[in-house]
Formats: structure tokens, C-alpha cells, sequence
């Protein structure tokens, strides 16, 4: 079989894909109250996650957070000073290591390694025969237009490129689980353009995908769940739309009428800018209102009903001051 991957396809080949299939409301994460102090400062203090396999869940949060620390803590390569955690139904992270596939946000490519070599090393490390591993990398590399670098030194390829090779020795053993960290670093716009359509066929094939971002903008687009990490806490964790729901819709009405009974219906809250309403959606919905205003001929030029995004969502649960080393930390163009 196939893992259509767009413009990142993925060769499959076996019965190890079908076997892989999630079932329904099972878990590829739990994680319960882990907690990790480095010399006395405590860099995550209490995290819960649930993340439902087949799911692309973000980990969204400034620098410094605590995302990389919760993602070693998930995947073994450190331990928490307290807590519970369970890794495709293990308790050992490295009982199911071939299973996993994992980008950390310090690449680590060998320089004087070829393309090929360095994706099938990356597969060796998860258990995948050399031998396979060459094979499937010298595909991979010609499926996404990389096959004149397979022969190059890491050290000959631009930053761009050598961020794409590890993404591919991310996936030549056909992990169930891959978990990137900070994965949209280092690459343009075309290519984490690739990169998210590349996890959204991923999951749509039932691999759980998992990925650290300071980017509300990539958060906000692909993933199913989120969780909100700020000060080593998590605040909240869950689905998207129920963090943008934590703020109410906002509408904007125009009106062509300034004055008249109808203004009884704003709510106390508005907020007037010339002709323009701005306000929180009423708790009884638009149709009171609506009646109101026609009735008392408010003359209505438009009204729409805006629902709050990520954002938004985001400094309502961690805070302004989160929000703005989230803001520091993002490139202007993609904000």
C-alpha cells in the first residue's frame, strides 16, 4: 500500500501498515501529572495529556515553556521526577522506540554523511535493516525532488534541504507515532507548506502526529487538539474549537441609523466606533436582537458573527504576558 503524502509521499509496502490502523477512542499518549526539575527550577510542573491516536495534536506554547521537556519525558530520553506515562499502551517509551518516529528541534545530521546514508541510519536507529533503509531513502529522496542530493554530503545541502532529509529519516521505518519538535524551523514557506499537508495525510492514514510549535498560525490549521503550555503548566488541553469557545463569538453591526430605541437591545457591553457595534454574541443568540433592531428601524447595513480564534483563545488561557513571547517569537509574515 500507499501512504499518500502529497508532495511528501511516503512508500508503504505491508501488513505491519494495516496492523497499525487506530482503533477508535483508544490513546497513543497518556500522560498524568509529570513533573521535572533541572538544579532546583522546575521546568514542567504537572502535565496531563491524552492524545487519541490518528490525531495531529499541538503542543503550543513560547520558548522555554517546557515543550521539549514534555516531548523527552513522553518519548524516554529522560524521566520524570514524578508522574505517569504510557506510550502506544507502554509503560517504557523504549519498548515501542521502532514505532516511533522522532524530529528533535537540534538537528543532528552527520556532515560528512550522504543524504541516503543519513536517512537510513535514522531508520537503523529504529530498527530498520541498513539494507532497507538505503533502498527506501534513495525513494524517498526521488518521490520529493531531492534525488540529485542523495549521493551529497549533509554539509553540501542547504539548511532548508538537510531539515528535509531528517523529516525523511523521521519516516523510513513507518513509525505509528511521529513526534517533531519546532519541525516548521529552518524551512520557507513552500516547503512547511509541504510539510503540513504531509502531516495531515499522515493522520489521515492513522498515524498520530504530534508536533511543538510556537506558531499559532500552524496550530491553528492542522491540529484536532491542542495543548496550551505556558510556565511548565498546561492550562488547557483539548480540542481546538473548545479553546476558542472559551471566548465568545464577537458581532459587528452597521448600522444607518445612530440613534432610536433599537439601542436598548445592545448589550451594556458594546463598543461604538462611528456607525459600527462591536460586542460579545448575547447568550440568547442573534434572533432577539435581530427583531429588535428591525423593529426599531436601526436601518441594518451588515452584521456578522465572529468567532474568536486561537489567539485570542491562547491569551485568554495563558495570559498576555505568554502571548506576547509567543508574538516576539514569531516571524511577522506567518503571525
Amino acid at each position: 500500500m500507499n501512504f499518500a503524502l502529497g508532495d511528501w509521499q511516503l512508500a508503504g509496502n505491508d501488513k505491519a501498515s494495516a496492523a497499525c490502523a487506530p482503533e477508535q477512542g483508544r490513546l497513543a499518549i497518556e500522560a498524568r501529572g509529570l513533573v521535572k526539575r533541572f538544579d532546583g527550577v522546575t521546568a514542567v510542573d504537572g502535565v496531563d495529556l491524552s492524545v487519541p491516536e490518528g490525531a495531529v495534536y499541538g503542543i503550543l506554547g513560547p520558548n522555554g515553556a517546557g515543550k521539549t521537556t514534555t516531548l523527552r519525558m513522553l518519548l524516554g530520553i529522560i524521566d520524570p521526577d514524578t508522574g505517569y506515562r504510557r506510550i502506544l499502551g507502554a509503560e517504557r517509551p523504549q519498548d515501542v522506540a521502532h514505532a516511533v518516529g522522532y524530529l528533535p528541534e537540534e538537528r543532528g545530521l552527520y556532515p560528512a554523511m550522504k543524504a541516503t546514508e543519513a536517512i537510513a541510519f535514522l531508520g537503523a536507529l529504529r530498527g530498520l535493516p541498513l539494507h532497507e533503509g538505503r533502498r527506501r531513502a534513495r525513494e524517498l529522496l526521488e518521490q520529493h525532488g531531492l534525488g540529485y542530493a542523495a549521493d551529497r554530503q549533509i554539509r553540501q545541502l542547504s539548511k532548508g534541504m538537510a531539515q528535509q532529509v531528517q523529516i525523511l529519516g523521521t519516516l523510513v521505518h513507518k513509525p505509528r507515532l511521529v513526534i517533531f519538535d519546532e519541525p516548521f524551523s529552518g524551512l520557507d514557506a513552500l516547503n512547511q507548506g509541504k510539510l503540513e499537508r504531509m502531516m495531515r495525510a499522515l493522520a489521515a492514514e492513522g498515524t498520530t502526529v504530534i508536533f511543538s510549535t510556537h506558531v499559532i498560525a500552524h496550530a491553528e490549521r492542522l491540529c484536532d487538539e491542542v495543548a496550551i503550555i505556558a510556565g511548565g503548566r498546561v492550562p488547557f488541553a483539548g480540542p481546538v474549537d473548545v479553546a476558542r469557545d472559551r471566548i465568545p463569538a464577537q458581532v459587528r453591526l452597521e448600522t444607518r441609523a445612530a440613534e432610536g430605541p433599537w439601542r436598548a437591545a445592545l448589550p451594556a457591553d458594546a463598543r461604538r466606533e462611528g456607525n459600527i457595534w462591536l460586542f460579545p454574541l448575547p447568550d440568547t443568540g442573534i434572533e432577539p436582537l435581530l427583531r429588535a433592531l428591525i423593529e426599531g428601524e436601526a436601518g441594518i447595513l451588515s452584521l456578522s458573527i465572529e468567532r474568536a480564534g486561537l489567539h485570542d483563545a491562547f491569551v485568554a488561557i495563558a495570559g498576555e504576558a505568554a502571548a506576547r513571547a509567543l508574538a516576539e517569537e514569531t516571524p511577522e509574515e506567518i503571525r
